[in-house]
């Protein structure tokens, strides 16, 4: 873990200076000068806050019904995509176009934002002409104008293979004790207490949750979130789960039911390029599909780096 600044190489070579936690940006939409592009910035970040108001399943305007459950965005980009390690957008601007494994080419920012929508939102592609997907470029955009060269926390950490499976079964245990006041015990998440649309705690699974093609139906993508940033409230440098509590805890998430996404067999063409926790085939290699979804991680990985198949 980094405490402070230091020196780094990115990946054209060259010295950069990592940010501190401290120094973390938390751009303020307000303090714009008023005008269009300031309206264009708030909007998207209401989009990111409250997607299921402006483009869920219960809208008014049928055509606008682009997220097909009832979370938004900021269900996973927290902090409405500004935390330190919370999936954060801050710097995510500069990153695209993007050489990307699951499409096995270069994807724009807007083709990244409709695989949200297509995936964790169980949804539908939004138009890239359309003024929401423009307001939402905009306000991430806006969150990255203040990300140096460098900058230490736009996604979740990775966390280290362990040695074992993840077991679902004692994440069950976990979950009761860690999660549930939160997320409830049946996983359906907290809604809103004035009653409006929108969940104060977001479902885990059914039917108003991430699809199995979103990343967050990986265990070792989830289970890098939940470390850095559940219960929620913890931060990366303080977790309260360790490691493999949250491996556990995110094994059993993603055993349970949620809505099926069709055409996973097409995800990542070049097989090689696929994750080693992928939780569907086809695979590059000969292991089981249980032990791609849940590990031990290690032999798939030392398989791949000596270039065999197992």
């Amino acid at each position: 873990m980094r405490q402070g600044p230091a020196a780094d190489i990115d990946p054209s070579g060259k010295e950069v200076t990592l940010v501190a936690p401290e120094e973390w940006p938390h751009p303020e939409p307000e303090m714009l000068a008023d005008g269009p592009s300031k309206q264009q910035v708030l909007y998207g970040r209401n989009l990111v806050t409250e997607t299921y108001a402006y483009l869920g399943p219960d809208v008014a305007d049928p055509d606008m019904r682009y997220a097909g459950n009832g979370l938004a965005c900021g269900s996973c980009h927290l902090d409405a995509g500004r935390k330190r390690y919370g999936l954060s957008f801050v710097g995510v601007a500069g990153a695209y176009p993007r050489d990307m494994a699951r499409e096995n080419s270069d994807q724009t920012l807007a083709q990244r934002i409709n695989g949200c929508f297509e995936r964790s939102m169980n949804g539908r592609a939004l138009p890239e002409e359309s003024a929401e997907m423009q307001a939402i470029i905009a306000y991430i955009g806006f969150l990255s104008e203040q990300a140096p060269a460098g900058l230490d926390g736009r996604g979740a950490p990775a966390l280290g293979f362990m040695d074992r499976a993840a077991d679902p079964v004692r994440g069950a245990e976990l979950y009761l004790t860690k999660c549930a006041s939160c997320h409830g015990a049946d996983g359906q998440g907290k809604p809103k207490d004035d009653g409006a649309a929108g969940y104060a705690y977001p479902p885990l699974w059914g039917r108003d949750s991430f699809n199995t093609g979103a990343g967050m139906h990986r265990i070792l993508k989830s289970a890098s979130f939940i470390r850095a940033n559940m219960p929620f409230g913890v931060s990366f440098e303080a977790p309260v789960l360790t490691e493999e509590e949250a491996f556990d805890i995110a094994a059993f998430i993603n055993v349970q039911s949620r809505p099926e996404m069709t055409g996973l067999d097409r995800d990542y063409p070049d097989r090689t390029r696929k994750p080693v926790d992928a939780p569907f085939p086809p695979y590059a290699d000969n292991f089981s599909q249980d032990q791609h979804k849940f590990g031990p991680w290690k032999p798939i990985d030392a398989a791949r780096n000596r270039g065999g198949a197992q």
